[in-house]
């Protein structure tokens, strides 16, 4: 047995059950640890009770909650602070999710950024704030090359480590008994699965109305065409998936052959769900990524250079979804069908590069709690990188 003590670990992001993109990084996170060093895994998280029930974690901390003594005391006992993964440094939230990164950083414990996604980040006060944490991180590690050039672009002066998405590591789930019927999923000729995103503070540039009409027009063409039913994937059941999925059928002239998945499924499950799928067309990155993992071909629409990144791994053609109009759509959807074994075949071959990058994150983590970096003496920060933090 084992006898070294358990390496005390701290983990945050956007975590607690809002995304099954994040809980699916969330997962292969604590996987990858466990697998390498005995731990005791605490998570900042938004929703505790969720964060509990979902992944093998020794505590969960309602962070939002929590003022900044209270998160102190979390924070203090840590041998290592993990942020991220996921896209979380955008202006809107950016200073939110450095404040316990920062303060670790302050109390002299080895700090890393695990694969984070970064952008938009236009507000140049926000920009200023994350050059200074971040340039008192000991491993920032980012999940795309587009990540790594804008951090320079701001004005970030050290090495910043591309890797790849933890959530390519995903593994199918069992469904429970019945789950395709129940979802309208069984006995149909094709099934098309479909992800919406709601627009917001991570993605303002979406323009619900126009793709409303696209997605909906895309929808029809594929009924029709092909003779299969779409499949609706939220993945963000709490938040506005399910409006703005039932939002796209409205508009369809064959709403009685899409549905929309009524489950709470974990990130698993849904690897499972999409792996009966025969095609998949959507603008989620995590919904496109587990349609690679069970190599369902697919058509993106990329509203964020995540998307593009995903795209540029597998070596896959995509336009913005901002230089797509229906015609265009149509035309990618009809000739990608068609090429769905070369599709599969690239993704085939590009998928273990991936997975590869995706477990490499999980090394330098490692590397900082055996090989722990040497402690400032009194650890501070600029009166910028401290300033407006909640």
């Amino acid at each position: 047995m084992n006898k070294r003590r358990k390496y005390r670990i701290g983990i945050s992001g956007s975590y607690g059950g809002l995304n099954q993109g994040d809980e699916a990084i969330l997962q292969n996170i604590i996987a990858r640890l466990r697998d390498s060093v005995p731990a005791k895994i605490t998570v900042f998280s938004r929703n505790p009770k969720d964060t509990l029930q979902r992944h093998d974690v020794d505590r969960a901390i309602a962070v939002r909650d929590l003022s900044r003594d209270e998160v102190a005391h979390e924070i203090e006992s840590l041998d290592l602070f993990i942020l991220g993964g996921g896209g979380i440094l955008y202006d809107a939230e950016a200073r939110i999710y450095l404040r316990e990164l920062n303060m670790a950083q302050q109390m002299g414990i080895p700090s890393m950024t695990y694969a984070v996604g970064v952008g938009p980040l236009n507000d140049s006060a926000v920009q200023k704030h994350v050059c200074d944490v971040l340039s008192m991180t000991n491993c920032i590690t980012v999940r795309e090359r587009s990540d790594k050039r804008l951090l320079e672009d701001i004005g970030l002066h050290k090495d910043i480590i591309v890797t790849a998405d933890p959530a390519l590591l995903s593994k199918p789930e069992p469904l429970p008994v019945n789950t395709l019927e129940m979802e309208h999923m069984a006995g149909k000729p094709h099934l098309v699965a479909m992800s919406v995103r709601e627009p917001g503070i991570a993605a303002p540039d979406i323009d619900e109305k126009f793709y409303h009409g696209l997605l909906a027009n895309a929808a029809d063409f594929i009924i029709d065409r092909y003779d299969a039913d779409v499949v609706f994937f939220p993945m963000e059941r709490r938040m506005l998936d399910m409006q703005q999925s039932h939002a796209v059928i409205a508009q369809m002239l064959r709403p009685q052959r899409a549905h929309v998945l009524k489950g709470d499924y974990t990130s698993g499950q849904l690897v499972s769900l999409i792996s009966h799928c025969d095609f998949a067309v959507g603008m989620r990155l995590h919904f496109l990524l587990f349609a690679a993992l069970q190599g369902v071909p697919f058509v993106a629409l990329p509203y964020a250079a995540k998307v593009s990144g995903l795209l540029d791994g597998l070596m896959l053609e995509m336009p913005p979804i901002n230089l797509v109009n229906a015609g265009r759509l149509l035309a990618y959807i009809d000739r990608s069908w068609d090429r769905r074994t070369t599709l599969q075949e690239k993704i085939k071959t590009n998928l273990p590069k991936m997975k590869r990058e995706a477990r490499r994150t999980n090394k330098y983590a490692v590397s900082l709690l055996t090989k722990p970096p040497a402690k400032a003496a009194e650890p501070s920060l600029s009166p910028t990188a401290t300033s407006g933090t909640p």
